[in-house]
């Protein structure tokens, strides 16, 4: 037999049969199919079925082996291409390398521990170098293989954590849909309102994507920081649970409790009064916070406003604090309009009312979006005396969390009863300088003013000594309750006529704690300037006596309660004390 070289024309052919037979031959009858085409070339077919079939010389070389020996072929177990141990060994066959990766995930794992599934906060690449470091050359496919089969998985973050939860969550939750099932079934409104996220005007990056033509994207800003010059626009929902309907004006101005109502009383006017005639009541389930918080006196006073201009009784349930995702209009309104907006920069606030009414859902829904043009000024105040009003004749708060639970009056209560008169204010005390007089000192005017400095140091030293520093800022007031003068006047009166300390705050109607801590610093003070206490001299020991001694002295103390005794009291002698 004699064996011929393959030429070019001959490769070309076998180039030809090859990429004919290629996608119906598996790795082992690719093999012995390009070893038989070889031991039919003879000498060099090896290397020319090689060239034109673009495999390497040893495949081709093995396939002709196998080819010329039969039961090399019936030696391979079915489904097998290769014989036991050819190939590449596995990754997780490296000595070590299993032991060093479970280490490394070790460090950045998270999740539960005794889960079917955890995750790490490391990427593939930086586990590959990190692994590279250690000594193990590993592909970072190769490593999310091996922690597929640890049970980790590529997850993002889940916002179900609620933090601390108020004591009568569930309590009001029941209560809410009690009130919403009762409502529906009497045939009246119920409705869910809140305030969607503010959004800028302008080409601003939006999330999600849509279809266009390849390499036409939507352009907008590089950055999100807004100008001077940019309008914010504030959608407020009002999301009809029975009708499965939303109304959202969308304003300009800021997001008060004004805005809050005024988008209620829109939706009344466009949809609700239609939708439901001849209805005497509006059920409004919102949040506790933001511009309908359960706290806000302009809501409060806006809704009775409003209540009182369409005849509605209108019952109020917040939803407890930090829980506001429980809100129907969160997801049966807001998440469909934000997917509507998605990959659409608002240009204008037409383009953000168009995409809102443009709104639907597969289950129905269907939305209408206005204008709301209106100027709502920030920071107005509602006086106490109208919320005491709102209070007495048109909130009516419920037995249950009241704060949460409420309902707005159409029309005022009649007004409560007159409460009891105020009592009668209490008398001036005693004229101090006709006290000291009594007492035997005249000028008390001179000697407040000789005193009242050093009074006032010796006070303050004091004072820096009790706290341990020195005073921080003036805190407009005092420690004594009683004028100054009239310190120094029971002062006198403790020392030249041995009244009591209970005595002296009969006298002056305050505890005789009270007077004894305001005279005794002064004391001192007088007797450096001689006014001691005297010996011989007259002792009070009633009110009566006091004004029998002012009566021989021929002085008048005015406002002094010594004609008059308390109920229950007499007028006894004190013990000194």
């Amino acid at each position: 037999m004699c064996w011929v070289a393959a030429g070019d024309a001959d490769e070309a052919a076998l180039a030809a049969k090859f990429a004919v037979m290629r996608p119906f031959l598996g790795e082992r009858g690719w093999r012995v199919y390009l070893g038989a085409e070889a031991n039919a070339l003879g000498y060099g077919g090896i290397a020319a079925v090689a060239r034109a079939a673009g495999a390497s010389q040893t495949t081709v070389a093995a396939g002709a082996a196998e080819a010329a020996d039969p039961g090399a072929l019936a030696a391979l177990a079915p489904g097998r291409s290769r014989r036991p141990g050819a190939g590449r060994p596995k990754a997780e066959d490296t000595p070590g390398l299993k032991e060093a990766l479970d280490g490394l995930l070790e460090q950045g794992k998270r999740g539960d521990p005794v889960s079917a599934v955890t995750w790490n906060i490391l990427s593939l690449r930086d586990i590959a170098r990190q692994m590279a470091v250690l000594g193990f050359s590993v592909s970072k496919d190769t490593i999310a293989r091996l922690m597929h089969e640890d049970g980790y998985s590529l997850q993002g973050m889940s916002r179900v954590l609620e933090g601390r939860q108020h004591e009568d969550r569930d309590a009001q939750f029941r209560h809410i849909n009690a009130k919403i099932a009762e409502a529906v079934a009497a045939g009246e409104p119920v409705i869910s309102v809140d305030g969607k996220k503010k959004e800028r005007l302008g080409a601003y990056h939006r999330d999600g994507r849509s279809w266009r033509r390849s390499g036409d994207p939507v352009q907008v800003r590089s950055h999100d920081f807004a100008d001077k010059d940019t309008v914010t626009i504030t959608p407020y929902g009002v999301y009809d649970l029975a009708a499965n309907r939303g109304f959202v004006p969308v304003g300009t101005s800021h997001d008060t409790a004004a805005f809050a109502v005024n988008a209620i009383r829109l939706w009344w006017r466009e949809e609700g009064q239609i939708r439901y005639p001849g209805a005497g009541r509006l059920l409004v389930t919102c949040d506790a916070g933001g511009s309908n918080s359960a706290r806000c006196r302009l809501w409060k006073d806006q809704l009775a406003r409003f209540a009182e201009e369409s005849g509605l009784a209108i019952t109020v349930c917040h939803f407890p604090p930090g829980t506001s995702k429980w809100n129907k209009i969160e997801h049966r309104l807001f998440c469909h309009i934000t997917r509507t907006w998605h990959a659409r920069p608002l240009m204008t606030i037409g383009d953000a009312v168009a995409g809102i009414a443009a709104t639907v859902t597969a289950q129905g829904l269907k939305c209408t979006a206005v204008i709301d043009g209106n100027d709502y000024p920030d920071g107005i105040k509602i006086s106490g005396e109208r919320m005491r009003y709102l209070e007495d004749r048109v909130l009516d708060r419920s037995a249950v969390r009241g704060e949460w639970n409420y309902t707005v009056l159409p029309a005022p209560r009649p007004a409560p009863e007159p409460g009891p008169a105020p009592a009668p204010a209490p008398e001036p005390g005693p004229d101090p300088a006709a006290l000291a007089a009594v007492a035997g000192v005249a000028g008390l005017a001179a000697l407040l003013a000789e005193i009242s400095l050093p009074w006032q140091a010796d006070r303050e030293h004091r004072l820096t000594l009790a706290r341990g520093r020195a005073r921080i800022k003036n805190s407009g007031g005092t420690l004594i309750k009683l004028p100054f003068e009239a310190v120094i006047a029971a002062a006198i009166c403790r020392l030249r006529l041995g009244m009591s300390y209970t005595l002296l705050g009969q006298l002056f109607g305050v505890w005789h704690t009270t007077i004894r801590d305001a005279v005794l610093p002064v004391i001192p003070l007088l007797e450096t300037r001689g006014i001691t206490p005297s010996h011989g001299g007259p002792r009070i020991r009633t009110l009566t006596q006091l004004h029998e001694l002012a009566t021989t002295r021929n002085i008048t103390i005015n406002g002094m309660p010594c004609t008059r005794t308390e109920p229950g009291t007499h007028d006894t002698p004190e013990t000194a004390n």
